[in-house]
């Protein structure tokens, strides 16, 4: 690669959820429209982008050592460009300047709209003190920065402020065409939280709850569709508190600006008041539904319990399109530590809304079992034995798919790092994460073994992880004997040839060569409407690149936990 393209590369690596992973697409469109191409590798890169997340330790300490090994080798490539993306820029901004002198750019997650200007800036800034700068002389690195925060302005004040937001016009100018999919999207409906859990960063990092016009959600599924999309997740931190009201919008240059959150009353409906109209979840989803037949799934995360109304349920099991699949965190079975964390509700309200979910949406003889995911914290401020306990109770009466279960780590800037003391021992702290997890894994397997012999449609993802292995085995026994190591979309990518390539290319699709002697058989993965993993043999008369994005009929023959072995139908 040139060095003249090597400036406009840009490699962006991504931690955390589906909110993050919806930001990097959207900042990837941006940015190309600019005439970046994005690269696969760091060392291709002329701009080092990390679009980070805060709610675990383990996410930041990945971000803070990529960090330390660039800065060794921007003392060689001075021009080098180096951001900081999302959550951790929020929180930590003032901490990575000081410590972190390689970071040239830091933009908050509800800045996101102004990283194509403050990355333009940050270039020519950086060749142009770069030039000029005496040998040796590193006070200029510095001086180069660009900076976009929220800070106090996360929390805005009212319906006026926020016409302020020019965020919304990120999502509105993403990049929908096919090359930017494969046939599966994310579309955000709501951003930020209120809720303000003790362990959560969220609220500090995102800023409060903003929830998109209904029109423009439903307009940018149109286009995804017109573009081959067929599966779509609706993205939110309360995703199900989703809630416009039409009589209070406001347009900003022609633009309907999102809305704040408003709060619940009575648990299940949202307090508005008589005679606006108004478009709540439920009827959002209607909407998708109804105006956007292209959409063949339709799915949502992430939900909280307690406000989770029959409105919505009614219109998931009225509509065919919509998946069987919850994911609701719970965090902890006892009520004590629930109260601890602000979560809001008891472990008895949670199983109300599971029993509710599974009465109005459980049709196992029909083909359609609800699924039901969560996410657990474990050792907890003050979690007992008891309390733990209490925990392994209710996985075994929920019976979740799976869960996301983690060891808690203090998180600067929360209400529990500054008034909870962490008292469980990490040594207590690792023995229940291993309890739960085997715990999970036997209820998964349960869940799992359901399925065998019936007939499931699955939606196409791409290669198994056992088909990537067997992949990277080839490339490397091929390239140790000077052959071609890898075919991809009928792109060679091996290192050679992709020096000059970005990805853009193809490099994220799948035709491989497999290993010599080995089956012929390609392996892909795909998922059921209920969200769990089913891997099958590709026909042999078609290439896996047509198959991904579609959604096929399979018999499942046998399960290993939620990793389900087909044959396609």
């Amino acid at each position: 690669m040139t060095a003249n393209n090597r400036h406009n590369a840009v490699f962006l690596e991504t931690f955390g959820c589906q909110m993050n992973e919806l930001d990097s697409e959207l900042v990837m469109g941006a940015l190309r429209a600019l005439g970046y191409a994005f690269v696969c590798e760091p060392k291709l890169a002329g701009v080092i982008l990390y679009n980070t997340c805060s709610v675990r330790d383990l996410a930041e300490q990945k971000v803070r050592s990529r960090l330390g090994e660039l800065a060794v080798r921007k003392r060689k490539e001075p021009d080098l460009v180096v951001g900081v993306l999302g959550c951790m820029a929020e929180r930590d901004s003032a901490s990575m300047l000081h410590k972190f002198p390689a970071v040239d750019i830091m933009c908050g997650p509800g800045e996101l709209d102004k990283l194509p200007g403050l990355l333009d800036n940050a270039v020519r800034t950086r060749r142009s003190l770069a030039g000029n700068a005496a040998p040796g002389d590193e006070s200029w690195m510095r001086s180069a920065r660009q900076v976009a925060l929220q800070g106090d302005a996360s929390r805005r004040s009212g319906t006026l402020s926020a016409a302020g937001d020019t965020l919304e016009l990120l999502d509105l100018s993403r990049s929908v065409s096919p090359i930017d999919h494969t046939g599966s999207a994310y579309v955000r409906i709501t951003r930020g939280c209120n809720k303000f859990c003790t362990y959560c960063v969220v609220p500090r990092t995102r800023g409060a709850e903003m929830h998109r016009p209904p029109d423009h959600i439903v307009d940018e599924c149109k286009r995804l569709a017109d573009s081959g999309v067929i599966e779509i997740t609706l993205l939110g931190q309360t995703v199900n508190h989703y809630c416009f009201e039409h009589g209070a919008a406001v347009s900003m240059k022609g633009v309907t600006q999102p809305q704040k959150g408003r709060t619940y009353k009575g648990g299940h409906a949202r307090e508005v008041h008589v005679g606006e109209r108004v478009t709540t979840f439920a009827n959002l989803l209607h909407r998708i539904h109804e105006e956007v037949p292209g959409i063949k799934r339709l799915r949502f995360v992430t939900s909280y319990p307690r406000d989770f109304g029959d409105d919505v349920l009614q219109v998931m099991r009225d509509s065919p399109r919509m998946c069987r699949y919850l994911h609701c965190p719970v965090q902890s079975g006892s009520d004590v530590v629930l109260k601890r964390m602000n979560r809001g509700y008891s472990s008895g309200d949670y199983l109300e809304f599971v029993n509710r979910a599974r009465a109005m949406l459980h049709e196992p003889g029909k083909g359609r079992p609800l699924s039901i995911a969560g996410d657990i914290i474990v050792g907890f401020c003050g979690e007992t034995d008891e309390d733990f306990e209490k925990t392994k109770n209710l996985l075994r009466q929920v019976k979740f798919k799976n869960n996301f279960i983690f060891k808690y780590s203090p998180r600067p800037g929360t209400t529990a790092f500054e008034k909870l003391p962490d008292d469980v021992p990490e040594s207590v702290k690792r023995r229940r994460c291993n309890e739960l997890l085997a715990l999970q894994q036997t209820i998964s397997d349960d869940v799992g073994q359901s399925y065998v012999g019936n007939t499931v449609d699955v939606f196409v993802q791409g290669l198994s992880a056992t088909e990537t292995k067997r992949a990277k085995r080839a490339e490397a026994k091929k390239m140790s004997n000077g052959g071609v190591a890898l075919t991809i979309g009928g792109q060679d990518v091996s290192e050679e040839a992709h020096d000059s390539c970005g990805t853009d290319c193809g490099c994220a699709t799948t035709t491989v060569a497999s290993d010599s002697g080995a089956s012929s058989a390609i392996q892909l993965t795909s998922r059921t409407d209920g969200d769990l993993i089913v891997v099958f043999d590709c026909p042999s008369d078609t290439a896996p690149d047509a198959m991904i994005g579609r959604i096929v009929t399979t018999r499942i023959t046998s399960a290993k936990g939620i990793t389900l072995q087909g044959e396609m139908l």
